[in-house]
């Protein structure tokens, strides 16, 4: 990878396309790694194989991710805007390591929406205002989202583990309580943790949506119509 002339990181700069690359190359492995490791009936049951490698999948995702928030929390790096996990990808990524480590159906749940559609977003529309490579928060960034993403597709394409409508039902539960809460906390201390109370300063799909709050009742349809979306093909012979 290589940095910018200005040290900031640029979308679609060189560190992205690496950083893209790299997510092409986990799937390539994942995915036939976990086709390797299927059983009859993914889930609580599965084989030792897939135990043995979503936990320490998991372990990993909690090792690189409570560093960097550590990172965060130190003085000169706090704060209260961008130092609390508050957004979205900051629960998904343990939803992600519960995931792997349980291979429970809520939590896969929770992976695969979240995953799929919300931090496929992250890699594609990156709100990243940091230093490029190595900065900590570059590494932090594609840390959590590539991570996050590779979760939901080694456990949809590899193992096999599937969703289903009370799987929508539940992650649309959570994402509203999750809205609720992270709103109201935007609204007392001034933040803007998951963009609801106002557009990223970098250029994202958002700013195709109109002015707040437009944009948000618009993430609100598309995110119900998209998942069900990525529901209905697993669901059709039911």
């Amino acid at each position: 990878m290589l940095l910018t002339a200005a040290g900031r990181f640029a979308a679609y700069g060189p560190s992205h396309w690496a950083a893209l690359g790299m997510f092409a190359i986990g799937c390539a492995v994942l995915v036939p790694l976990g086709r390797a490791q299927r059983t009859p009936d993914p889930g609580p049951g599965a084989g030792e194989q897939a135990k043995g490698f979503g936990r320490a999948y998991a372990l990993a995702i909690l090792f690189v991710m409570i560093g960097t928030q550590a990172h965060t929390l130190l003085p000169g790096e706090w704060h209260i805007g961008g130092s609390l996990p508050l957004q979205l990808c900051d629960v998904a990524w343990l939803t992600a390591a519960g995931a792997l480590w349980t291979l429970g159906r809520r939590w896969y749940a929770l992976t695969y929406y979240w995953g799929l559609t919300l931090s496929v977003q992250g890699l594609l529309t990156p709100a990243l205002n940091g230093g490029d490579y190595p900065d900590i928060d570059y590494l932090a960034f594609w840390g959590m989202h590539l991570m996050i993403v590779w979760a939901a597709v080694y456990l949809t394409w590899g193992l096999g583990m599937r969703p289903d409508w009370r799987c929508y039902g539940f992650a649309v539960a959570v994402t509203v309580v999750w809205a609720a809460a992270t709103f109201a906390f935007n609204e007392i201390a001034g933040t803007n943790y998951g963009y609801l109370n106002d557009k990223p300063a970098t250029g994202s799909v958002l700013d195709l949506l109109g002015p707040w709050p437009w944009y948000v009742l618009a993430e609100v349809v598309i995110i119900l119509l998209g998942w069900a979306l990525i529901t209905w093909p697993w669901t059709r012979s039911e």
